[in-house]
């Protein structure tokens, strides 16, 4: 595939707001994951809890998109200098050339919840009284409305693997000539159905997760926003520029929740990425594992990495950072992937400490330094939806 420029991007988690936060969280080995606190009955968990929503209404002209959800993807837009590099982007390329992509599992349905719970006479209460905040869209609404983009605009809502997909969904759009550049990304928050849904199927560990550990018993739940700005490759590009270089996508279709048992259609999605890319398995510096932590994902992703990647691959989980932050994890865990090409910093995994002997040796514990040309970034989500990315510094 054409090469496409990555003009910004950011990351808004529990480690705190914007890349600077992750990367210095990453770097001294500080978790973002605390004793659940959230609701009025909380399980006893771990989770990755972004400070200050509750404190911060959008402004008045947005009221009426206001809820959780759409507060951290207003938080996380205000980071690292997205919105005047996309108020540059449009200035060059058009509104109507630029496409929104975002990707999300659950939207706001916290406000829907709470809608119900504060029911008024049959009523939702007033401040949640409006429609476009109970659908699965209002998200990619509310950014649209924000923004003032008027390219392609799309939700994509395939779980776990929803905002790595984003890239592969707008590199179609442009590479079809729908758009010259896109805004990608998506946004998750925590809320009583994905907390108790997890739990209802026994995903969900006691204490922070500990992903490939010969222990793990499952994950931490999290909620995190974040963007990628993507672009048609200029001319002037300077060496050592981001890239966003191959895409993989596949549905192996095994189960409703569990991965294929060998990891078959994620090692399927890692070759089909790195034949896009135009490049071997032995080319990627840095593979972000989806690693959640739970003991059937983690063996079938270890055993489809072993199946497929030299020994001295540099693999790891950065969810004992962030916490699963489900369809907001591709996003996430692209930037961790875009941050090592950058700085040469490679994370570890977090809170584990004993290697389960049936993973191979590129799953990593310990964090490295090493320059790198190019990093790969995995996310798979429920229902065998697997979509591996392909980073390089040009």
């Amino acid at each position: 595939m054409p090469a496409l420029a990555i003009r910004a991007y950011t990351a808004t988690t529990a480690l705190g707001r914007g890349r600077e936060a992750q990367a210095q969280a990453l770097r001294e080995g500080r978790s973002g994951l605390r004793r659940n606190d959230f609701g009025a009955h909380p399980l006893d968990c771990w989770i990755g809890r972004v400070d200050g929503l509750e404190d911060a209404p959008l402004p008045p002209a947005y009221a009426d998109w206001d809820c959780r959800n759409n507060r951290l993807a207003w938080l996380a837009l205000n980071q690292d200098g997205l919105l005047p590099t996309l108020a540059a982007l449009v200035e060059r390329r058009g509104a109507a050339r630029v496409a929104l992509v975002l990707g999300t599992s659950t939207a706001s349905i916290g406000a829907t919840e709470e809608g119900y719970a504060r029911l008024q006479d049959g009523r939702f209460p007033a401040e949640l009284a409006h429609a476009r905040i109970h659908q699965p869209h209002s998200l990619a609404g509310f950014v649209q409305q924000v923004t003032g983009l008027r390219g392609p605009c799309v939700t994509v809502a395939t779980a776990c693997s929803s905002s790595a997909k984003v890239f592969a969904q707008a590199a179609r759009l442009i590479a079809a000539g729908y758009a010259d550049a896109a805004l990608v990304g998506g946004v998750d928050t925590l809320c009583g159905s994905v907390l108790f849904g997890f739990n209802s199927l026994q995903l969900v560990a006691a204490e922070p997760c500990r992903p490939f550990d010969a222990t793990r018993n499952g994950l931490s739940l999290g909620e995190a926003g974040g963007y990628a700005l993507l672009e048609r490759i200029d001319a002037g590009d300077a060496p050592g520029a981001l890239q966003l270089r191959g895409y993989g996508e596949t549905s192996d279709a095994h189960h409703m929740s569990a991965p294929h048992p060998q990891g078959l259609g994620a090692q399927l999605a890692m070759r089909d990425a790195l034949a896009r890319a135009g490049i071997g398995a032995g080319d990627v510096g840095y593979l972000n594992l989806h690693g959640t932590a739970t003991p059937a994902n983690d063996l079938a992703e270890a055993q489809a990495i072993s199946a497929l990647f030299p020994d001295r691959l540099h693999a790891s989980s950065t969810k004992g950072w962030t916490g699963h932050t489900l369809g907001a994890a591709g996003i996430v865990e692209s930037t961790v992937a875009l941050l090592a090409l950058e700085r040469g910093e490679l994370p570890g995994t977090l809170n584990s400490q004993s290697p389960d002997p049936a993973c191979g040796p590129q799953i990593r514990f310990a964090p490295a330094r090493a320059e790198i040309r190019y990093a790969m970034n995995n996310s798979f989500g429920f229902g065998g939806n697997n979509c591996s990315l392909v980073f390089a510094r040009a």
